[in-house]
């Protein structure tokens, strides 16, 4: 091989267009989902305190930034509702409403804006009052009379028109009994997006205080989401929600597992996913918003580390910024 200084590896980097040319990962707006925060209760819409940049929406300032998201070609948009507290219980009655504000809020989406896909999360805490992703007995989280509740929501989700649903809660077999549940709801179609490898994360703390659970939260969730010193234990979790049907993986946070979601391609060559989570976006926005660094910048350049590792897609808050940056 050539050596200095017969190989010179800055003549490729002098210009744009040669950097342009020798790229090796290419971020694109189709790589993009778009996540949002909704409401229900119209004295909480507005800016959320930890979460610089991110409001809480009503159903129609959904539909305005949905047809921008559209606009600019991101393919999806995944929502993430914030419920009046009035609404919760320790059973999540809630999340078994077909006529809620979440199944309002898809069907509002699909009329409005019909060429952006729908993801939803399929998960308990957004209408339990204490927060946790399963129904408890006494302080336990009791996985198996949580999969029937978040089957039946994901039935309610589905026939309200979403086009992804969305697993967060970590529990052991819910994606073979949400399979189940939509093939025998005439739903074969309706794609099932894991929350394959969740980690028990100090990075959702902005998410917690955008949805209204994170005073409600008793404990932690540890019991559930995963160690985040464990790695080999991801891959297990995939291959067993892939052989229980789900159509794609997401690993979630992502900036701090990007190993994970390096291993998971490579090891199942599936569609995979990353979250940039809430802690996450809320350092980048915090940064430059001080001063301490262009987060234009250190947006696309996060993003690029999630493509770099494998993933074909990333749910980030700033999809919306990055997408305008990306067409100059």
């Amino acid at each position: 091989m050539s050596q200095f200084p017969q190989l010179r590896m800055r003549r490729k980097r002098v210009s744009a267009w040669s950097r342009a040319l020798v790229r090796e990962t290419k971020l694109s707006v189709d790589d993009l989902v778009l996540t949002t925060v909704i409401t229900d209760t119209k004295a909480s819409e507005g800016p959320v305190p930890s979460l610089p940049g991110v409001s809480r929406l009503g159903l129609d300032g959904l539909i305005e930034q949905a047809r921008e998201a559209a606009g600019l070609g991101i393919p999806a948009v995944a929502l993430f509702p914030h419920i009046d507290p009035a609404r919760k219980d320790a059973a999540a009655t809630e999340a078994l409403n077909p006529d809620g504000f979440v199944p309002a809020a898809i069907r509002r989406l699909k009329a409005d804006v019909p060429d952006i896909g729908v993801i939803v999360d399929v998960a308990l805490d957004p209408f339990t009052d204490h927060g946790h992703d399963g129904l408890m007995q006494g302080d336990v989280i009791d996985n198996d009379t949580t999969l029937d509740m978040l089957a039946q929501g994901a039935v309610i989700l589905a026939d309200a028109g979403a086009d992804i649903v969305a697993p967060s809660d970590m529990m052991d077999g819910r994606i073979g009994v949400i399979r189940d549940a939509l093939d025998q709801a005439d739903h074969p179609d309706v794609m099932i997006l894991s929350y394959a490898a969740k980690y028990a994360s100090a990075f959702y703390g902005p998410y917690r205080d955008a949805i209204g659970t994170a005073s409600a939260l008793r404990g932690d969730k540890r019991t559930y989401q995963m160690d985040p010193a464990n790695s080999e234990e991801a891959l297990h979790e995939v291959a067993m929600d892939l052989d229980e049907g789900a159509d794609m993986v997401m690993v979630k946070p992502g900036l701090p597992y990007l190993d994970i979601c390096h291993r998971i391609k490579t090891e199942f060559g599936v569609p995979t996913f990353a979250f940039q989570v809430s802690g996450e976006y809320a350092m980048i926005q915090s940064a430059g918003q001080n001063g301490w660094a262009d987060s234009e910048r250190l947006l696309l350049e996060t993003l690029n580390g999630f493509k770099r590792a494998g993933c074909d897609a990333v749910l980030t808050y700033g999809a919306i910024r990055a997408a305008r940056l990306l067409k100059g």
